[in-house]
Order: C-alpha cells, then structure tokens, then sequence
C-alpha cells in the first residue's frame, strides 16, 4: 500500500514539476547563497544537491557565494577588528587578506569538492579571474553632519564580463563565483556578494536572481517572523526602506535586489537557506517559500499573486 503511495507522490511531483522545467530550461539563474551556508558541511550538501538539480534539468546556473561569518571568525582568531557600518563591512588591509583566503581559499574550494561529490560539473572562479569583474576602490562616502566614511579596500563595480561565464555555461559548466575582485592596477578589492550577484544577473539578463540568506524573506516587521511578505514591488521595498523596516544586513540586499531589477532581471527572490529543500519549492511551485520582488505587481500572473491557490 505504502508503495503505491510513495509511487503516486513521485508521479504527481513530476507531473507538477514539469511545466516548470519546460518554463525555465535554457535559462539563466544567478543565485547568491550567503557565507553562513558554508559553514555546515551538511548545510553545504543539502543546498548544493539543489542548486544541482537545477543544473540537470537544464537550467543555466550561476552561484554566487558570501563568507561574512568565516571571515569574521579568522578576523577573531588573528586577533583583528571587524567593524560594519550600515551593514557593509569595512576593509582594511589584514581584514582584505582574510576576506581573500576564506572567500577564494576554503569556501570556494569547500563548494567546488561538494559538486564533485554531487557530479555537478563546477568551475570555482572571482571577479579577478580574466577581469570578470572590474572595479575601482570606493572613495570615502560622505554623510550629512558626520565624518566620511572610509570602507577601505572595498570595491565599486565599474563593469562585468558576462561573455567569460557565457563560455562556460555554453559548455555546461556552473560558474561558482567569489565576490573578491581587484582594480586595473591589481589591487584586490572586497565587493559585497550580493551587489556582485546582481550586476551579473543583470548583465547575463537573468530569468531569476535568488539571494539564499538566513531570513525568511522580506518581513513587514522586523520582529514577527510571520510577517513574511509574499510579494513586493520595488516602490515598496522603497517604502519599506524609508521606514527603517529592513534589518542591516538587508540594506545591501535591497540595493542589490533593486539593481538587478532596474536592469531588467525581472524576477528577484530573498528564501531561507534554513527551510528544507526551499530553493527548489521556489522555483518548481507557485507558493515558494520567501518574498518576490519585481518590478510591478500588476505584472504578476494571477497564480503568482495568489500562491495559496
């Protein structure tokens, strides 16, 4: 009895899955899964199996992955300050040398020996590799009454080279990208994962953009967990700025998210890494599991502005 079940489970999963695999075969997913995933092993491989099963249906993946934690953690340990104002971190030059052994050594390395293991046919790189990325140092940012503010060896992206990840998605290779970049000069530089992501997604005219993070998605108030917003349109994710709604380490993540969108991505979605299997019921179910952004809700299929359905 109990097989006949399971088998009609499978059955319906995949008849299900289908119209979703027909939508998106061919496209382009960039997803930015955060540092934080890394840290587990275990965490690692649950998400990965599913980035992978994404590649096997024949969606053209780009994995874009953070370090913040660990990086934090190696800071700690070598006895180094880690300072973040508005939720972006300031880089000075030990804090740059441990940004680049965590972001292109362990944690890239950790990713790319997971897909190994999974059979994903992944290719670890950063914004130096080939001038993918090019950037220049951020000048100090001024503030209204208060000192500038100088980020250090952080970068502003000037330019993405979307024809190198073309090449290699072309040849069914998955692009696993650090955030580290440098100048014409050679000067490494930090960038934030998740504005690296969405200048990528922009650039290679993603079908999605998915940030993976440890918040459910985008909260109506910072402190319900159950006030997870279904979908939101970018004057309201502006709102929602405005407001003080959005925790620091969203703030980068709505400039990214409203980057992206600017430049034509036209679907962005903000899921937790925590939920089991969320990227894949994002992706192959109407409900999903975080928030949709897009650019205007009255665009949104009827399906999609009532998930429950």
């Amino acid at each position: 009895m109990s097989s006949n079940h399971d088998r009609a489970i499978v059955v319906s999963a995949l008849k299900h899955a289908a119209p979703y695999i027909r939508l998106f075969k061919g496209k382009t997913f960039v997803i930015k899964a955060g540092g934080e995933i890394f840290a587990d092993i275990q965490k690692t491989h649950a998400f990965m199996e599913q980035v992978g099963i994404l590649q096997q249906v024949g969606i053209r993946v780009v994995l874009i992955h953070g370090g913040g934690p660990q990086s934090t953690e190696l800071a700690t340990a070598l006895g180094l300050r880690t300072t973040f104002i508005d939720g972006r971190r300031v880089t000075d030059g030990d804090s740059m040398n441990v940004a680049t052994m965590v972001l292109s050594g362990q944690i890239n390395t950790r990713i790319l020996a997971i897909c190994r293991d999974l059979q994903i046919p992944a290719v670890g790189i950063s914004g130096v590799d080939a001038g993918l990325i090019r950037a220049h140092k951020r000048p100090p940012v001024k503030r209204k009454g208060a000192a500038p503010i100088d980020y250090g060896f952080v970068g502003d992206i000037d330019s993405v080279d979307a024809d190198i990840l073309r090449k290699q998605l072309d040849n069914n290779l998955m692009p696993v990208i650090s955030p580290i970049s440098c100048d014409e000069q050679g000067t490494i530089l930090n960038i934030n994962a998740d504005t690296v992501a969405a200048a990528i997604a922009a650039e290679l005219k993603a079908e999605k953009l998915i940030l993976a993070t440890g918040a459910a998605g985008i909260l109506e108030d910072l402190d319900d967990p159950s006030s997870l917003i279904s979908y939101i349109d970018r004057s309201a994710l502006h709102k929602l700025k405005k407001a003080g709604k959005l925790a620091d380490g969203m703030l980068p993540k709505a400039a990214a998210i409203d980057d992206a969108i600017s430049h034509g991505v036209q679907r962005v979605h903000v899921i937790s890494y925590r939920l089991p299997d969320s990227l894949l019921l994002e992706v192959f179910t109407n409900e999903g599991t975080g928030t949709l952004v897009v650019d205007d809700i009255g665009k949104l299929t009827p399906a999609e502005q009532s998930p429950a359905s």
